[in-house]
């Protein structure tokens, strides 16, 4: 056998012990961020968080307490109840505001800020040491030459996403 040969079988043998390798494993894992114990802490309630905001936009309360629901479905195993849980969480929407973030050289307003403001107050009837009442923001820029309504559903669903994920790390992540 001269050395190409050898070494075309070696390369093919390396190919097909790689491919069996690989098909052979599977890697799978879920990474919530939740550092809950589940033999102390089984259920959460949540009220409904209203929008006490100054500026009204009629979907976005709704839209929040969806995407807080839906987190703590998804990624816990805690079971929702209406009142009384081992985890409470209760709040508002204080602020949802539009400011002109820069001004072009023309004087008028290149760039809009938006901004969403939620209150927050966690209970944890098993260890009352990690209560807290505090504020979540979340801002998200766009072009001035763009109307709010024509940006307004998307931008608040981003920061929607955004606060939730910072009210749920707080909450059960614990880093």
């Amino acid at each position: 056998m001269d050395s190409t040969k050898i070494y075309k079988k070696g390369i093919l043998s390396i190919i097909l012990l790689t491919i069996l390798v690989i098909s052979g494993c599977k890697v799978s894992y879920k990474l919530t961020g939740a550092s809950i114990d589940y033999t102390k802490v089984k259920t959460i309630s949540m009220e409904s968080f209203q929008n006490r905001a100054a500026y009204q936009w009629g979907p976005m309360a709704q839209m929040f307490n969806q995407t807080l629901n839906d987190v703590f479905v998804q990624q816990t195993k805690l079971v929702q109840v209406k009142n009384g849980g081992d985890l409470h969480l209760a709040g508002e929407i204080t602020a949802y505001d539009q400011f002109n973030k820069s001004i072009s050289s023309d004087g008028y307003s290149s760039m809009v800020q938006l901004k969403m403001t939620v209150n927050v107050r966690f209970t944890n009837n098993t260890n009352h040491d990690e209560d807290f009442e505090r504020t979540f923001s979340a801002v998200r820029d766009f072009e001035a030459s763009q109307s709010l309504e024509s940006v307004q559903e998307e931008l608040v669903t981003q920061m929607i996403k955004e606060i939730v994920e910072s009210i749920f790390n707080a909450a059960v992540a614990n880093w």
